[in-house]
């Protein structure tokens, strides 16, 4: 049986593969096609260093749950548990139960050669219907990572403490006459946050104190992924300093420039594995010499996977498949070396022990030390939850 090729529009593309693939006669000539190619159908750490040739090393040391979501995943369900706008991101879940002395700074960092910011731009570190205050702090790929972080030079820090302190004597006096407002709150927490940052966060950015074989460890100075390995070793500089979340995007706005590969899918794939590769196998190894990984939750995941047909073309890519796909976590108490889930035999559904978003946000929850059912924040009437109103740990990728 003849592979159909890929003619059409995706609305209608959609609508045609799912009757395709329900199609026993094809989904065997598909395998069949698959084995011809050499390619396997459970992905073992073998292939996998195929295209991940350092950080492929420590997929036997993760887990890998495999995913099928009922909704149209995409990056706002993936952050949110619901795909709707104005929903409180993961990184603000994690962070809001914590005290105020503890940190709740979020750092956001977005791809630096020049391809722009993931699509939805700031949406993707709101703080949606919590105060501002916790809204994530995103550093800019180039230039002064963070606005106005360095003080007038006639500004000493004794003197800025001062006018704080006067400040925020005003401030309290106005926020007892409007205590329900949450946004004034912020706004008077925020100055406090700046000046934190100006005192913390240069020599937080400064990787130059950095020896030159941890340079090396995360391949900076290798044209090919010097942008994503500076911001790994920024992202362990920032989790020693108490950060509690550290989020990393691989990948701009437009398809071609993120993973998105609906045109030449393998020099796509391969281009940006190449970039991350190195470095997110130097942030596992330096997290695991220091004695941090046991303590860190590392989280590999895009927002959905890829179909089992091609778009053809010149060089052949693939549409949005978000009906199978997986993730990869290490450290932080996930069982090394387990895998939950499988798909069918095309890859184009999940099949078997099937996971949905809200299960992945149950376990990470899990994993932190948090109880997604009792994790909730009441708005609009009614309480709200990272998992909505469904989600199970999946125990059996947990050490």
């Amino acid at each position: 049986m003849q592979i159909p090729p890929f003619g059409f529009g995706p609305s209608e593309a959609m609508k045609q593969v799912s009757q395709w693939l329900g199609n026993p006669a094809l989904n065997q000539a598909i395998k069949e096609a698959a084995q011809k190619l050499g390619i396997k159908e459970v992905p073992s750490a073998a292939s996998v260093q195929e295209v991940l040739r350092q950080a492929g090393k420590w997929i036997e040391r993760t887990a890998e749950p495999w995913f099928a979501n009922s909704d149209s995943s995409t990056r706002r369900a993936l952050e949110t548990g619901i795909n709707a706008t104005g929903e409180l991101f993961h990184s603000r879940w994690t962070t809001q139960p914590l005290s105020p002395n503890v940190s709740r700074l979020a750092a956001v960092m977005s791809d630096p050669k020049g391809r722009g910011l993931p699509k939805g731009h700031a949406a993707n570190w709101s703080a949606g219907f919590l105060p501002g205050v916790y809204q994530g702090t995103y550093l800019k790929p180039s230039g002064d990572a963070i606005e106005n972080l360095k003080p007038p030079v006639n500004l000493t820090t004794a003197i800025q403490r001062q006018q704080l302190d006067a400040l925020a004597q005003f401030n309290q006096m106005h926020l007892q006459n409007h205590a329900t407002d949450g946004e004034l709150a912020a706004r008077i927490e925020s100055f406090e946050l700046a000046f934190r940052m100006q005192s913390k966060a240069p020599e937080t950015l400064d990787l130059g104190d950095e020896p030159e074989h941890i340079h090396k460890l995360y391949g900076i100075g290798d044209p090919k992924c010097d942008h994503f390995a500076r911001q790994c070793l920024m992202t362990r500089r920032f989790l020693e300093r108490g950060v509690r979340f550290v989020q990393i995007y691989s990948g701009g706005m437009e398809n071609e420039r993120s993973w998105d590969g609906h045109v030449d899918i393998a020099g796509n794939h391969q281009q940006f594995a190449d970039e991350t590769d190195r470095p997110v196998a130097g942030l596992l190894s330096d997290l695991e010499q220091r004695g941090m990984l046991d303590d860190t939750l590392i989280i590999w995941c895009g927002e959905f996977g890829r179909l089992p047909i091609a778009q053809l073309g010149g060089k052949p890519g693939r549409d949005h498949n978000p009906h199978c796909f997986t993730a990869w976590m290490a450290g932080g108490g996930v069982r090394g070396g387990s895998s939950y889930g499988q798909s069918d035999e095309v890859g184009y559904k999940a099949a078997v022990d099937r996971v949905h978003l809200n299960d992945l946000h149950a376990t990470i929850l899990h994993l932190l030390g948090l109880d997604h059912q009792r994790l909730t924040y009441p708005y609009n009437g009614r309480n709200f939850r990272l998992t909505d109103v469904s989600g199970e740990v999946i125990s059996k990728i947990i050490a």
